[in-house]
């Protein structure tokens, strides 16, 4: 500070200077004179502020100071309290660790008494053991000595004893298990059965690979296939479809397995006729017209189907396979028909069980979407129609549902055998599917068959289309007890056996008959 107003004042004496000097060569003494008053007051008030400066400077600096003091002090109380919370905690832990340490030693001492008493009490039980066992070996050479018997000889007669005996309690603790099971699980699982089956009717639809196309007169034959054929080779290559003109009176014969070529052909034959004009280039200016149309009806159809089960956001995909079911048919069972059937069948059931009933709509009518590819494939159709639901967003318990249907992969979810259920009850309707006589009758033979493979049996006969086995036993080699027991066996031998749709009932019938004559 002092340095500051010695620089001030030196300053303004040169100032005072130079302006008198100025002033001595014009103005005379007189201005020199109010020029050194001048520059004397200049000084002076210089003098005065540099004062004043210097003394808010150290005010200033005292404050600065008694705030840094108090932070200071501060931050060393913190510090002393954080010290003594510290050695308060230790002091804390050494006293727990000291109680933790007697109690310890008490407990030690216990454990050292107890076990001295168990030594002891466990010689006692030696001692006892041993003079039991001397005891039982004493009994039994005295029971040998009584019976004639040996220990082992004597055991297996016992065992031979209660062999039988305990295979009749076995079985009849297993019949009482089964009545049991059948009066609670079996009965509310056949009472969902039967009432969803009961709430849903569904019409019988049967589709074969062939269709008849009615024609008006047979010169309308001539025109259809064309000079040298042509006509007729073209429409084949157009549609994929053979057709056979025979000697059948105003009638040919589409013949394919795919039925979509099937119905694009009649569709295409019907206008071609209507129309008049048949040859290769109108044949393929039509067909291409109807197999357009027909993928319209077959998303229309994919469409309706959805919205009358209640199912929304379905990949357009995935609707456009539900419309090519209705031109797919499984066992001469119309697939979209049956997949219909599945998810009105499986709603109910989901619903019955307390699960999401349309989660279980979804499920039933897409498990057989895998039949109607696009492309010919040899991934069998429960798989394919998995991976097909896994690549337009399907969630997980419905893809499993899908590929778990026919046991292709292990179930993961409760959706899984309800779909399979509902499938096996669909196909296993009287009247839903075909099937071969030959296979039929060979089913029927093979339950027969396994019947009379167990002893006592002496008529067999398979009768409700193989859904119901009745069996005649000889009432002198098998009693009612036995009975009861081989029901049970042929049932479980045709459940490992054979495979079936639906269920085998077994029934066993035993009857003694007295007959004399009066004459």
């Amino acid at each position: 500070m002092e340095t500051l107003t010695i620089i001030i004042a030196v300053a303004t004496a040169i100032v005072g200077f130079l302006l008198g000097f100025l002033i001595s060569k014009t103005s005379g003494k007189k201005h020199i004179e109010e020029a050194k008053e001048k520059a004397e007051a200049i000084v002076k008030e210089a003098k005065t502020t540099g004062e004043s400066i210097k003394k808010d400077k150290i005010l200033q600096a005292k404050e600065k100071f008694i705030e840094l003091k108090a932070e200071h002090e501060k931050v060393i109380l913190a510090r002393d309290k954080k010290i003594a919370d510290a050695e308060k905690r230790t002091r804390d832990k050494e006293s727990k660790v000291s109680n933790e340490l007697s109690k310890s030693k008490k407990l030690n001492k216990e454990l050292e008494i107890k076990l001295k008493e168990t030594d002891e009490r466990f010689d006692y039980v030696e001692k006892r053991q041993e003079e039991v066992d001397k005891a039982h070996d004493r009994q039994i050479k005295e029971l040998e000595i009584i019976g004639g018997l040996s220990a082992e000889e004597a055991k297996a007669q016992l065992v031979e004893t209660l062999k039988e005996s305990a295979k009749t309690d076995a079985m009849a603790l297993i019949q009482d298990t089964i009545e049991e099971a059948k009066l609670t699980a079996q009965q509310e699982a056949k009472k969902i059965v039967v009432n969803t089956i009961q709430r849903i009717g569904t019409e019988e639809a049967i589709d074969n690979c062939v269709s008849v196309f009615n024609l008006e007169s047979d010169d309308v034959k001539g025109r259809i296939i064309g000079r040298e054929g042509r006509n007729i080779r073209a429409i084949e290559a157009a549609t994929g479809v053979e057709i056979i003109v025979d000697d059948t009176p105003e009638a040919i014969i589409l013949s394919c397995f795919d039925a979509v070529r099937r119905e694009v052909a009649r569709l295409s034959l019907h206008r071609l006729v209507t129309d008049g004009r048949i040859h290769p280039a109108r044949i393929e200016e039509v067909v291409k017209k109807t197999r357009k149309q027909i993928d319209e009806e077959i998303i229309d159809i994919g469409k309706r189907t959805v919205i009358d089960l209640g199912i929304h956001g379905l990949h357009p995909e995935l609707l456009k396979m539900v419309g090519r079911m209705k031109y797919r048919s499984s066992y001469g069972q119309n697939l979209l028909q049956h997949s219909r059937e599945v998810a009105k069948l499986c709603g109910v059931m989901a619903a019955e069980l307390g699960l999401n009933p349309k989660l279980a709509k979804r499920a039933g009518l897409l498990h057989d979407i895998g039949k109607v590819p696009e492309t010919e494939t040899e991934v069998p159709h429960a798989i394919l129609g998995m991976q097909m639901a896994e690549k337009y967003g399907e969630k997980p318990d419905v893809c499993n549902a899908i590929g778990a249907h026919h046991d292709e992969i292990e179930m993961t979810s409760l959706l899984s055998p309800i779909i399979q259920v509902c499938d096996a009850i669909s196909g296993a309707r009287p009247g839903a599917r075909r099937q071969v006589l030959d296979s039929y009758i060979q089913r029927l033979k093979d339950l027969e068959n396994i019947a009379f493979g167990f002893n006592g049996v002496k008529k067999a006969y398979a009768i409700q289309a193989g859904r119901e086995l009745r069996v005649i036993v000889e009432s002198e080699k098998v009693n009612d007890e036995k009975a009861s027991n081989l029901s049970f066996e042929i049932s479980q031998k045709i459940q490992t056996d054979m495979t079936y749709p639906g269920q085998v009932k077994v029934t066993v019938i035993r009857e003694t008959r007295a007959v004399n004559i009066a004459k």
